[in-house]
């Protein structure tokens, strides 16, 4: 139980793009820096109540945290290495996006241990860029690329987005071969969603309305070819030696996410920074989301905790966090299914057995049946995991392990 990761959130970036609806913003040098010091404050609390656990992962993430100056990034590592116990093969990542590297920028988080970059190029189509809002064209996401290795940095993730106003399987395709070529260590491919209150919905909301009633849309790709798109991704990725792991994400061999892999297992992760989750203790934790509230309750943070009757056991918060909710059992469960079936290898039956103390086809006896039936579901002696149907109607399949 003494393994513990940590999420860092930097909600500061250049520009918002026009699909994002993160917690994400431009910040003048004032705002940056008042919000680094409550991050500082907020991991030495964390420090000093987790004493004893050891961080196998760190993941800087945001906005974009390599557009940071570099010091707030090394005073925000010293720090977390000054609080915590860091395990020597820990994987440390920090979210970057095009045009916002140096090599100073490079060789200083290499100096701090960072060994692993997760690039935001979403297209190599500076058409698409564009309409997306980003602040970069591909050029300069291959001259940040190369920068990186010349640096020294062999793991690097790169993230592509599919389903785009216009998009095509023969335009993702470039994208993917353009990618490819390059030979990173992972790639993650998420399909573009519509969120309400960006540039994006105002632009695309009857298409949307359109996609859900099964019409025929105007700029949005059709679920058909959004459906062919991703067997194109899996099939091509697959062909290039990326073994697809979790429903969005492709690694070489020894590459897989590790951050990324807690989540689904339920590690317990501490998050830190502005409107932060976090599950620890069987409670899932939200901290405050107004940037203002933020960093003056970080001037003296609380601790706390109170006894929940329908849990029957105490709950601990602080006065950073929105909400602190206690997970039933129930709940638990529920997460291990559904956390744990986004990955291609499932869920082991003996883990669920140890955590919870019965079967897991005892506890979902009415359901496994029908989910194999409908070729959704694989279940061997030891494991469950879905079929490709499966993972294609991943929501759906989620849905059914709620009890």
């Amino acid at each position: 139980m003494n393994e513990l990761e940590l999420y860092i959130h930097i909600p500061f970036c250049m520009k918002k793009c026009n699909y994002c609806d993160f917690l994400s913003a431009p910040a003048d040098e004032e705002s940056q820096s008042a919000y680094m010091e409550s991050l500082k404050r907020e991991i030495v609390f964390y420090g000093k109540r987790l004493r004893g656990r050891r961080l196998s992962t760190v993941y800087i993430g945001g906005g974009t945290p390599s557009w940071m100056q570099t010091f707030y990034i090394r005073e925000l590592l010293e720090t977390v290495y000054a609080s915590f116990l860091v395990e020597e093969d820990a994987e440390i990542t920090i979210e970057c996006n095009p045009g916002t590297l140096t090599r100073d920028k490079l060789e200083c988080y290499k100096e701090l241990g960072i060994n692993r970059l997760s690039i935001g190029l979403q297209s190599a189509d500076d058409e698409e860029l564009k309409l997306l809002g980003r602040v970069h064209t591909y050029e300069q996401f291959l001259r940040n690329y190369e920068l990186a290795r010349e640096c020294g940095f062999g793991n690097i993730n790169i993230d592509l987005m599919d389903s785009l106003p216009g998009h095509t399987v023969e335009k993702f395709y470039r994208t993917l071969m353009n990618v490819i070529r390059l030979k990173p260590e992972h790639i993650s491919c998420y399909s573009l969603i519509i969120e309400k209150g960006t540039p994006f919905y105002d632009w695309y909301k009857f298409d949307v309305v359109k996609l859900h009633a099964g019409m025929q849309t105007e700029e949005l790709p059709m679920e058909d070819t959004s459906y062919q798109i991703g067997k194109m991704t899996q099939d091509l990725l697959a062909e290039h030696g990326y073994i697809r792991y979790e429903i969005s994400n492709y690694a070489r061999e020894g590459y897989a996410c590790r951050h990324n892999i807690g989540y689904w297992q339920r590690t317990e992760y501490l998050g830190v920074g502005l409107g932060s989750s976090s599950l620890l203790e069987e409670t899932r934790y939200s901290n405050i989301r107004k940037l203002r509230d933020y960093i003056e309750a970080s001037m003296q943070i609380e601790g706390k905790t109170a006894y929940d009757e329908s849990l029957k056991r105490t709950v601990f918060s602080t006065n950073l966090h929105d909400s602190a909710n206690g997970l039933f059992r129930e709940e638990q469960m529920e997460e291990f299914m559904f956390l744990g079936l986004r990955m291609l290898e499932g869920i082991e039956k003996s883990s669920f057995y140890q955590k919870f103390g019965f079967p897991v086809g005892f506890i979902y006896q009415d359901v496994l049946p029908g989910l194999k039936q409908e070729d959704l579901l694989v279940e061997t002696p030891t494991r469950i995991y879905l079929t490709d149907k499966g993972m294609d109607l991943n929501n759906y399949v989620a849905a059914q392990f709620l009890l």
